[in-house]
């Protein structure tokens, strides 16, 4: 048995190791069953597991989320389904993913693997802007497999989020809103500006009675 600050007890009985593990309201473990004698320790137990939990997460977070996707095509492909294949392959390498290339050999096909080399070797080219070569072409099988990663550049940009675009057809329902709200207080601005003269600051009434008498017949010189 082996105390809970790692010190060795000895081997005692099962009956003597769960008293021992009452009287220090802890919880006697089994961490080597199959070891000759079996090998238990005194521990919190459910500390223990927080603690793992714990450590589980922060690894999560420093490892990157790169994911493996497969691109999978024939040696005799029409050049249409080809570029289809190479489109895909970009998009996978754009999001911070790797890409598994794999050509599938058809009977007589097994025996030019060169011809399969080829192929991979223009498709490392057509997704180069993208992504890099970080397994060579090489035979499993009746498959020929190549290993393409993505730019570091690539990566970082998915770790950050990448660049935010701004969404199609005038925007989400907040940009809207916060557009409305911005027109409005430049229209209250626009309202609220200072009278620069008298004519300006007079109500509408008294305007349009001046108007009608500028407007009337001008007297005539005195006799």
């Amino acid at each position: 048995m082996v105390g809970p600050e790692g010190e060795q007890v000895g081997i005692v009985r099962i009956e003597d190791a769960l008293r021992l593990a009452v009287e220090a309201d802890l919880d006697l473990v089994e961490v080597a069953p199959k070891a000759k004698p079996p090998v238990a320790k005194l521990m919190d137990f459910g500390k223990w597991k927080y603690e793992a939990a714990v450590k589980a997460r922060q690894s999560r977070r420093n490892q990157a989320t790169t994911q493996l996707k497969e691109v999978r095509f024939r040696l005799k492909i029409e050049d249409h389904d080809y570029q289809t294949k190479v489109s895909q392959a970009q998009k996978f390498l754009k999001a911070g993913d790797k890409v598994k290339a794999m050509i599938q050999f058809r009977g007589r096909e097994q025996q030019r693997p060169e011809f399969g080399v080829h192929l991979l070797e223009r498709f490392a080219d057509d997704v180069a802007e993208f992504g890099e070569v970080e397994s060579k072409p090489r035979q499993d099988g009746r498959n020929m497999v190549m290993v393409i990663g993505p730019l570091k550049g690539a990566q970082a940009s998915r770790g950050k989020g990448g660049d935010h675009k701004p969404r199609q057809g005038g925007g989400s329902r907040r940009d809207r809103a916060a557009a409305a709200a911005r027109q409005a207080r430049e229209e209250d601005a626009q309202q609220a500006e200072p009278k620069n003269s008298i004519a300006d600051a007079m109500p509408d009434e008294l305007k349009q009675q001046a108007t009608q008498v500028n407007d009337g017949p001008k007297p005539g010189p005195m006799q």
